[in-house]
């Protein structure tokens, strides 16, 4: 409780956090999918789901999505040796665990650092951002033409394989679940439209209006005539009475009954209402207004802590794999303004308050927390006082599902430019997420032509993490 109270925000976040409106499951559009309803992605899956009794703990990952690619030397490997033009203007700071330094602007997560790790040798040869998605979330290369934008996968992501895995196991909850929507390189290829994401699409980091898009209620039920958002929750009571009272229920699709199940149900109900968390958690993991980067630069930053937590609820409630999308680490121009005051206190809050979260209540241990982006920056800074792409090195931070912490897994070269040692590739940290959900990654699948593809290509489990 103290740690909870040495961190709260100041007096204006607070009335911002109170003067949000309530949030709820129907408020926050949590089942839609990009042009489907959910009836119509449960009815694509046709293995027929059974059971409703709920399993037992099981274990999940977080995948936190740097999407952009931040930047090594700023964020969990600086170079406070090497000269000004490669390390910066940041400085490295000691953490708790002796003969580990990370930025000077990670204070808390410093504070913390026995409870999650570091890798410094990831490496591909990729510098796109797009392309980089998908050898992240698949293991395998892009095609060619893969678009800047938008999910296209030609192999299924590893929220996928999850959800083809593991979702007939609890129809009661999503297996897997991207907040707020759909990223490069998280969609489900050729397994089709049931293994891609359920997706917020509204967003537990913005104020205003949640609306449930694209989803198909039974006929003469309509989400309008529950106007009054205070009443939301009760509502979905009184619904499932008046359906069920009108025999409406049993007259729809068995898909979509179980859309409706989902929707109505209490697991996924309190899953998704962030107005259950205490506002002293809620101000822990921070309410921060936009950051509006001073130059044209893609850096503006939202205030993503809320989504960290909603992940959280997910996972507690039972859902298997949930990725964030805490974006835009692009920091091509003006990079160092950006990071200092917009990105890194953001960061270090909200990612502490994730990791104490779930350590608090028991979860770290069947969490993995992977945060990493699609590559890393330029080891020498450019002439608009920031970095470029660059995917010859970059970090990963790593907590949870047995992982240990305090450790430091590779390390780069003098200037932060190249693997100097323990070279480490997305393919293994990939495995090392798949065996913690207990996933086979030589397991065949086959594609639209018959051909048959392991999970992953190639990769090996980082055991230094775990032993």
């Amino acid at each position: 409780m103290s740690r909870l109270k040495n961190n709260r925000v100041g007096c204006l976040e607070f009335r911002t956090l109170l003067g949000m409106e309530r949030r709820s499951f129907l408020k926050a559009g949590l089942l839609g999918l990009a042009g489907l309803s959910l009836s119509d992605l449960l009815k694509a899956e046709s293995t027929s789901l059974t059971s409703a009794k709920a399993p037992s703990r099981q274990n999940s990952v977080i995948i936190l999505w740097m999407r952009g690619g931040p930047s090594q030397h700023e964020t969990w490997d600086p170079k406070p040796d090497a000269p000004i033009e490669y390390r910066g203007e940041f400085g490295a700071m000691r953490t708790k665990v002796p003969g580990i330094q990370i930025c000077d602007l990670l204070p808390m997560s410093a504070g913390i650092m026995d409870k999650w790790s570091i890798i410094r040798s990831l490496h591909h040869a990729d510098a796109g951002h797009s392309s980089g998605d998908q050898i992240c979330f698949t293991g395998y290369p892009a095609a060619p033409e893969v678009a800047a934008e938008g999910p296209g996968n030609i192999m299924p992501s590893c929220g996928s394989i999850v959800a083809d895995q593991f979702q007939r196991k609890n129809p009661k909850l999503p297996a897997y679940v991207v907040i707020p929507k759909m990223l490069p390189g998280t969609g489900a290829a050729y397994l089709g439209q049931r293994c891609n994401p359920f997706e917020t699409i509204a967003d537990p980091a913005k104020d205003g209006p949640f609306r449930v898009p694209n989803f198909a209620l039974p006929a003469g039920i309509s989400l309008q005539r529950l106007d009054d958002r205070r009443a939301l929750l009760e509502g979905i009571d009184n619904l499932r009475r008046d359906v069920d009272q009108a025999g409406q229920i049993e007259a729809v699709d068995q898909f979509q009954q179980r859309a409706w199940d989902i929707l109505s149900g209490k697991d996924a109900r309190e899953a998704f209402d962030l107005d259950a968390e205490p506002r002293s958690i809620r101000e822990r993991y921070g309410i921060i207004p936009e950051f509006k980067a001073p130059t044209p630069d893609r850096c503006g930053v939202p205030a993503w802590s809320q989504r960290m937590l909603l992940a959280r609820r997910l996972v507690e409630a039972g859902v298997r794999l949930v990725t964030v999308d805490v974006r835009w680490w692009d920091t091509h121009v003006q990079g160092f303004d950006t990071m200092r005051n917009g990105f890194l206190p953001r960061w270090d809050r909200a990612y502490t308050a994730l990791i104490e979260d779930l350590d608090q209540r028991g979860l770290l241990d069947s969490t993995m927390v992977i945060a990493w982006g699609e590559f890393g920056r330029t080891p020498r800074v450019n002439a608009n006082a920031g970095r470029d792409h660059w995917p010859n090195v970059f970090s990963a931070a790593v907590a949870g599902g047995g992982i240990q912490g305090g450790r430091a897994i590779g390390s780069s070269d003098a200037k932060g430019g190249e693997p100097d040692s323990n070279p480490k590739t997305p393919q293994d940290l990939l495995s090392t997420m798949y065996r913690h959900l207990g996933i086979d990654t030589t397991a065949q699948y086959a594609d639209h032509a018959g051909r048959p593809h392991p999970v992953l290509p190639f990769g090996n489990p980082i055991n230094e993490l775990f032993n």
